[in-house]
């Protein structure tokens, strides 16, 4: 009796979601994470609290028994002394990682608190700088217009001096007559000296 070899069946295009989801790097570990959080948004997430410091192991302030590991101790006095050394050697070493602790964060404050200073030394000489640029710039317009006044005042003030001094020398000219001479060339004279006397409308 011969059997017919069964016919693989033919599978299923599987769903995106059902198919594994090789992790290459951290970043698909991340987005893993996030779609595994975002299929349930109303299920509050657990936030771990950060792990209390440990205190200092208590240490004895009188040690009654004191004892050694030399060959006069006796079987159980060992393992006393043993145990006392294990505490003695976690203080020493809970005491120096304290002391870096606090070295480094004594390093970091300082160097947060010279940047700080530094960036307000910066602020404040280019304040300065900006605040005195603003207090030339107003000096130097009011001297703009003080000049422009100034300006016209003289060229208001040179014009009747100029004409001062024109009518100043006509009236010598007319006051200046010849002792002998005719009759019109004194007339001829006054007619060219009352041409040459400068009026209000030449000023």
């Amino acid at each position: 009796m011969s059997f017919a070899k069964d016919k693989p069946k033919k599978r299923k295009p599987d769903d995106e979601k059902d198919r594994p989801v090789i992790v290459k790097n951290t970043a698909d570990l991340q987005r893993l994470k996030i779609e595994k959080l975002m299929k349930n948004p109303d299920k509050p997430v657990v936030i771990p609290e950060r792990p209390k410091e440990k205190n200092t192991p208590h240490v004895p302030e009188f040690v009654r028994n004191v004892m050694g590991s030399s060959a006069g101790a006796g079987s159980g006095e060992f393992h006393v002394y043993r145990h006392l050394r294990r505490k003695e050697y976690a203080r020493q070493k809970f005491i120096q990682e304290r002391a870096e602790k606090d070295s480094l964060s004594d390093d970091y404050h300082r160097r947060i608190e010279e940047n700080r200073r530094k960036a307000e030394e910066e602020t404040a000489k280019k304040r300065a700088k900006r605040l005195k640029k603003k207090k030339n710039k107003k000096f130097k317009k009011p001297k703009k217009e003080e000049d422009s006044e100034s300006e016209s005042e003289e060229s208001d003030n040179e014009a009747p001096t100029e004409c001062a001094d024109k009518q100043s020398d006509a009236d010598k000219k007319l006051t200046d007559v010849p002792d002998v001479g005719d009759s019109a060339s004194v007339s001829n004279q006054d007619s060219n000296n009352s041409e040459n006397v400068p009026t209000k409308d030449d000023c």
